[in-house]
């Protein structure tokens, strides 16, 4: 939004304002489900509009182009997912406690359908560079960084030592993917129960603080 736009009176709360809003988010709930389906060049603007319920005029006048209304549905639905308050530092509570919390809604996030059909979209032959570095900056980007800030605070009340905190981030959700979500990806195997998750997160964020960790207390 441009600055001008946003100190308009037509951009004051108004009357009209919850409905654009509605819209907005019925448009967005249609995107991720469009491109999901279709993918990113299957997914056309006139099908948006109509599971929306919206007219295309509409849609563009919410989001510019198709580019920008992908990324943005990566960007909500992975904010959904691994909300910004998942990754505030809350010194109160054990650094375990927060890393496996944090493992989990990943762990979550990328084995649901809707993230393997996208991962499997991202890796097909001939995919649109742009579409991918949109994927990349809305979704893996966004959450790297707000993991790194989360470990950063940590790591400044003293509970972590890390020479290269982006690089920590990466080897931590790298840990958690491990073969599993590509052979998940590759439709090789199913979602593990329940257990075998739990298993994996535990054994993920114990390797991970026996390399940065100080002064951590054990897993049980």
């Amino acid at each position: 939004m441009s600055s001008s736009a946003a100190t308009s009176p037509r951009a004051t709360p108004g009357p009209g304002r919850p409905k654009d809003l509605a819209k907005r988010a019925a448009i967005l709930d249609a995107a991720a489900r469009m491109f999901t389906q279709h993918g990113f060049e299957g997914a056309s603007m006139d099908q948006i509009a109509a599971e929306a319920g919206v007219s295309k005029l509409t849609v563009y006048s919410h989001f510019g182009d198709k580019e920008a209304l992908f990324g943005e549905a990566v960007r909500v639905v992975c904010a959904s997912l691994m909300p910004d308050d998942l990754f505030v530092p809350d010194t109160g509570a054990p650094l375990r406690l927060q890393l496996t919390g944090i493992a989990r809604a990943f762990f979550a996030m990328i084995t649901s359908d809707e993230a393997l059909a996208t991962h499997r979209m991202m890796m097909s032959p001939g995919g649109d560079e742009r579409v991918r570095q949109m994927f990349w900056q809305a979704g893996p980007e966004r959450t790297q960084r707000a993991f790194a800030a989360f470990l950063d605070a940590r790591a400044a009340q003293g509970e972590l030592e890390l020479p290269d905190v982006p690089r920590a981030a990466r080897q931590f959700f790298a840990l958690l993917k491990g073969d599993l979500h590509t052979r998940m990806a590759c439709g090789l195997c199913d979602r593990p129960e329940e257990a075998a998750v739990e298993a994996h997160l535990e054994a993920t964020v114990d390797m991970f603080l026996r390399a940065y960790a100080r002064n951590v207390p054990a897993a049980r």
